[in-house]
């Protein structure tokens, strides 16, 4: 979980987790991007147990709650393979600008990359009951609604918040819980 002074304690419960881009730089704004992060969710969801309860996604990060046996790898996991496809991604397209602020924003540790996408660390918050389940589905579900960007949850595309209206999704979601 890189530096984080947080932990996952308890692998049989979800958490609250995000993950951040380097000094919030905006790279979550093509849907080229968003999709590989969509398609390493559906990835851990088949091959890892991953446990998706919710999600959204937004410019410069993203906010999930997620249960699985190994959730502190699958994190590890997730976030390197969508760093280098998200590297491969922005050279492919060119995107020299981003690809130079990821170079400068990089940590003066991280001597084995060119890159640093994403903040070290996750910030993973146990989710004790199902009072807080909910607030935290809530409150990412609320997150672009409360930036300004749409005037109902289930407006944002790249949220789970259409799942729990009975909508289709992009990604499968956990719902059994309510």
């Amino acid at each position: 979980m890189g530096r984080s002074r947080y932990k996952i304690y308890d692998q049989q419960v979800p958490h609250f987790l995000t993950c951040t881009v380097n000094e919030w730089i905006p790279l979550f704004t093509r849907p080229v991007t968003t999709q590989i992060i969509l398609d390493s969710l559906r990835y851990h969801q088949r091959h890892q147990n991953l446990r998706l309860y919710a999600y959204v996604i937004l410019e410069n990060h993203l906010h999930c709650i997620m249960q699985a046996e190994n959730l502190g790898k699958i994190i590890n996991s997730f976030k390197a393979h969508t760093a280098r496809a998200l590297i491969d991604c922005l050279k492919q397209q060119q995107a020299n600008k981003i690809l130079q602020k990821l170079a400068f924003h990089k940590r003066l540790h991280k001597k084995d990359r060119d890159y640093q996408v994403w903040e070290e660390g996750s910030h993973p918050q146990l989710i004790e009951n199902e009072a807080i389940l909910r607030q935290k589905i809530d409150y990412i579900h609320y997150n672009p609604v409360k930036r300004g960007y749409v005037d109902n949850p289930t407006d944002w595309r790249y949220s789970s918040a259409r799942n729990y209206a009975n909508r289709e999704g992009l990604i499968p979601v956990y719902t059994e819980w309510c």
